[in-house]
């Protein structure tokens, strides 16, 4: 049988067709247009994503026997807040996880009503990529949409609907609305209360491997498909790409080495740590996972090596860098502010120790390593929770590099692993089509079957040493500048 996986990203839909195997049998790419009505605003048409996956499934499909697709997921950029009518039409565009209009509200739920309590509802703190902030923004600047509002939704459970006719959402997904009760996985009334919403409006909410429904005859015509077809929940996308990456079970831990930074830990058990700094979101394989995220990642490096030193001869940059642990140049990568675990927009890219000796491999290794230090900060704090994590999967442009892969695995004094697949997002929902269809018994034995480790990379105990005494000036220097950042705004 034949799986289809969907990645709907913010400016394209990935689509991926896997065989029982996890062979890739074919991969398309739609993109569609993203709008920016005013500064700091983020919005798409949500019958955008649709026309295009309409059109990447008719491409995906047109070479293989119909019949033996057997099921669809998905993974969706997360937090977006699509609202539909009385008669499922959209309201207005869809607001994006990207857009910042809504400090205000943010304000208001973690000062008035108070962070501890909106985490004591949805172990999360409130942040203006969230969903919840956008729906008071909403009632409070468009009251007539408000009013109008019939089912509250998020995009890859719009195009979910689409496909069968049923409004759905899964639990990943819906952790990161801010509506969510995400120990108990069940909306939450004190949040709807606040937002001015009753259940009725939200969807009904499945684990990311369950059958929602099959394709409607509607969509299966549009899409030159059979009915028979089944359609999953899916989840969002960082809890799918772990999926992608075998990030799944007990204690699992996957650096994505992006645009941005994502630490990504799976865990059997729901926590919440004291100061919200990590994401305690619901995972696409039944249980629960903690999410740190940094805003500049490998973009640290691509500013550093396109803007500054002007070269794309990224590995050459790195040949004269050998005495790791050794530096005295130390980079803070926050470019465009942060998010782990300072939450600040205001916090800015610093170097400091430059002497006259520093050479130009002192500050590409101090960028490398202010990244490596940055991405310890949620180590430290997954730490507190009681997780020990002797190792990690990582993936990204970065990933790429052999030092950078090196330097991690001795800031964070563990091995790190790269597997045998990049598709991430796209190839964890194919994996969830599978795993509905009954394929495999779970989340967990579907990964260990088609996800293998390729290459390992190991720490060095001495290096190690070296590394833990810079990471304590590292960890300083943010609390030192914070002021001054707060002044130059």
């Amino acid at each position: 049988m034949l799986y289809i996986g969907v990645d709907l990203g913010t400016s394209s839909v990935k689509l991926l067709l896997m065989d029982e195997e996890g062979n890739i049998k074919s991969i398309v790419t739609r993109e569609y247009p993203l709008y920016f009505p005013k500064p700091g605003w983020s919005e798409q048409n949500p019958e955008d994503w649709y026309n295009a996956l309409v059109d990447g499934i008719k491409e995906l499909t047109k070479d293989c026997n119909k019949q033996d697709i057997d099921g669809i997921s998905f993974s969706g950029q997360m937090h977006g807040m699509v609202i539909l009518d009385e008669n499922d039409n959209v309201i207005r565009p869809a607001i994006l996880w990207n857009d910042g209009r809504t400090q205000a509200e943010c304000d208001y739920l973690n000062n008035d009503i108070g962070r501890e309590v909106i985490s004591g509802y949805t172990a999360n703190m409130a942040l203006t990529g969230f969903t919840a902030p956008k729906l008071l923004w909403v009632r409070k600047h468009e009251p007539e949409n408000f009013a109008r509002i019939c089912k509250v939704m998020l995009p890859k459970d719009y195009i979910a609907y689409k496909l069968s006719g049923v409004h759905c959402t899964d639990v990943s997904d819906a952790s990161g609305m801010l509506l969510f009760d995400v120990k108990n996985k069940k909306w939450s009334k004190e949040m709807l209360d606040i937002c001015g919403l009753k259940e009725e409006q939200m969807a009904k909410v499945y684990e990311s491997y369950q059958v929602v429904g099959n394709l409607c005859e509607k969509a299966a015509a549009e899409v030159g498909l059979p009915t028979s077809i089944k359609v999953i929940a899916g989840g969002g996308d960082q809890a799918v790409a772990a999926v992608g990456t075998g990030t799944v079970g007990l204690g699992k831990c996957n650096v994505s080495l992006g645009t941005s930074g994502v630490v990504f830990i799976s865990s059997q058990e729901f926590a919440v740590d004291d100061k919200n700094a990590l994401h305690a979101f619901c995972h696409a394989d039944g249980k629960y996972h903690f999410m740190g995220v940094m805003l500049s990642a490998a973009a640290c490096n691509k500013w550093w090596m396109d803007g500054i030193l002007k070269t794309k001869e990224y590995s050459k940059e790195q040949q004269g860098i050998t005495k790791l642990g050794q530096n005295n140049v130390f980079f803070l990568p926050y470019l465009m502010g942060e998010r782990t675990p300072h939450n600040n927009p205001n916090a800015r890219g610093t170097f400091i120790g430059m002497t006259m000796d520093t050479s130009r491999e002192d500050m590409t290794q101090a960028v490398l390593e202010g990244v490596a230090f940055a991405l310890r900060d949620s180590f430290e704090i997954t730490k507190s929770l009681g997780v020990k994590l002797d190792r990690i999967r990582i993936n990204g442009g970065g990933a790429k590099s052999p030092l950078w892969c090196k330097i991690i695995a001795n800031v964070l004094n563990v091995k790190v692993d790269k597997i045998n697949s990049e598709e991430g997002p796209a190839f964890g929902a194919a994996i969830l089509a599978a795993v509905g269809c009954g394929k495999y018994s779970s989340v967990e034995e579907a990964t260990g079957k088609l996800i293998k480790v390729i290459d390992t990379t190991e720490q060095d105990s001495e290096i190690v040493k070296l590394y833990d005494k810079k990471y304590e000036v590292f960890r300083q220097l943010y609390p030192a500048l914070k002021d001054m950042f707060d002044k130059m705004v």
